[in-house]
């Protein structure tokens, strides 16, 4: 039995960039190279891009880590699917042999041949050859052609230099290559939302590295172990994560001291925006992402969100802005935050929370209840406090 000789890895979403499209392709590729020499060291000789595809060339004892590959490729963003691969020549005798040997390593009673001819210099087409092989495989095995929902689907396909073949397409995750997208810094609570929101982030090519505000000594550790954790787990997708944790318990004192009861949770969220707006201009993070839904807490109403975005001038993403509850604890148990985010903690915005928040804030009476603040110093000095921890 010939082992897996490659894997040909597709994209979808790339194929449409147009003159970029060698950016994203090249990035893809890099990307490739560096989670599986990352996690599986020596599996590969090397990454190479063709027309519309990628394909990895494998070392010959890369079979015995085809499950641990996967779990790899199966968090990349910007890919569609891949699948193991045989790699053949341009002959059809040799490529209806090697179909063959692939084929016959499945149980199966009927099949069908799916060749796509990339190279169109190739003499026959890509109904010809499903013609040609087909037959063959049928002469050969005594199974029956069966062109819809058959027990095995055997492609093949037709390059400038070489012929791949393969059975099973196993699912990416889509999106864009994780750096083509820029750098940004994201609001992280520890809760459901902003975990998902992260994801979200890294799925379109951004890079992202993490806040967290905390109310130690006031409040227990928790928080900030589980941020930890979940910055661990969103790696997974990315390179590196760096998470900034900021002490809010002064802020959050000064606030209650020298403001309206009905604005402290308002004043609080813009004085985080603000420190994480100063972090993210001396880091040159491109924008910030939270994990708001409208109409989630008082705070995400849609005059309340416009009232706190108010005080910075950094763009402010928000991927689940439109999600229930629900859909986001679904996307945490898909991506693998949820057992982490449940874990029960002290939310440093609890601390001194009114028991009627405004929920229509005006910010004219916002701006007039933050006069009494001290904003510049309460900034520096959390920033000075602030600790740095990379993964």
């Amino acid at each position: 039995m010939t082992p897996f000789t490659h894997i040909i890895c597709h994209y979808n979403e790339i194929a449409l960039k147009g003159r970029n499209r060698n950016f994203f392709e090249n990035r893809l590729a890099r990307n490739i190279e560096k989670k599986l020499s990352e996690k599986n060291p020596g599996c590969f000789q090397c990454v190479k891009i063709y027309p519309g595809r990628i394909a990895i060339k494998l070392q010959k004892e890369s079979q015995k880590k085809s499950a641990s590959i996967r779990s790899v490729l199966e968090n990349i963003f910007g890919l569609t699917n891949f699948s193991f691969a045989l790699e053949s020549d341009l002959d059809l005798e040799r490529i209806s042999r090697d179909c063959l040997d692939l084929i016959n390593r499945k149980k199966f009673k009927n099949f069908r041949i799916s060749a796509q001819r990339s190279d169109k210099r190739f003499p026959s087409t890509s109904q010809k050859i499903n013609e040609r092989i087909g037959a063959y495989i049928a002469q050969k095995t005594g199974k029956k052609v069966k062109l819809k929902k058959p027990e095995v689907d055997c492609r093949i396909e037709i390059l400038e230099r070489s012929s791949f073949i393969y059975l099973k397409k196993y699912k990416g995750p889509e999106g864009l290559p994780v750096g083509t997208g820029g750098k940004a810094l994201t609001l992280l609570s520890g809760g459901f939302d902003s975990p998902v929101a992260a994801y979200y982030a890294i799925r379109r090519g951004v890079e992202t590295d993490f806040v967290h505000f905390h109310s130690r000594p006031y409040t227990s550790a928790a928080s900030l172990e589980k941020v930890e954790g979940l910055a661990k787990v969103l790696k997974k997708y990315q390179d590196t994560a760096t998470v900034y944790f900021v002490p809010f318990a002064g802020i959050q004192k000064e606030i209650f001291m020298h403001s309206p009861q009905k604005l402290r949770v308002i004043l609080y969220r813009r004085m985080m925006l603000r420190i994480a707006e100063a972090i993210a201009t001396k880091k040159k993070y491109l924008a910030l992402y939270t994990g708001d839904s409208v109409g989630q807490v008082a705070s995400q109403t849609l005059e309340n969100i416009k009232a706190i975005e108010e005080a910075v001038k950094i763009p402010i993403l928000r991927p689940v802005i439109g999600f229930n509850k629900i859909e986001i604890i679904e996307k945490a148990k898909q991506i693998g935050t949820y057992e982490i985010s449940a874990i029960p903690h002290d939310d440093c915005c609890l601390r001194f929370i009114p028991k009627h928040p405004e929920t229509r804030a005006n910010i004219n009476e916002v701006k007039r209840a933050e006069k009494n603040l001290l904003i510049a110093k309460m900034t520096k000095t959390a920033l000075q406090k602030m600790e740095v921890k990379s993964f």
